[in-house]
């Protein structure tokens, strides 16, 4: 199975989410609210459209969950700023 690690990004909110799952689609279908889910997260609670940014896959989900951790780090942040201009 393939695992995405992904960033998301709200322009209208000028705000990104870094995030993981086996079907990016349906992940993104969710953060637009388009599929139900969880009713308090935290792209849920942003209006306006969430597009993927940057994504990058993973042969297994441990290596999907470090890189996660990683992107989420102050030189992962820095890492994504870069590629994504923001």
């Amino acid at each position: 199975m393939k695992y995405t690690v992904y960033v998301v990004r709200n322009r209208e909110r000028n705000k990104i989410y870094i995030g993981y799952t086996s079907n990016l689609i349906k992940r993104l279908a969710r953060h637009n609210k388009e599929l139900p889910g969880k009713k308090s997260s935290f792209t849920s609670k942003m209006n306006g459209h969430w597009e993927v940014a940057y994504s990058e896959d993973h042969s297994t989900i441990e290596e999907a969950m470090a890189r996660e951790k990683y992107l989420k780090s102050y030189r992962g942040r820095a890492f994504i700023k870069k590629i994504i201009g923001q």
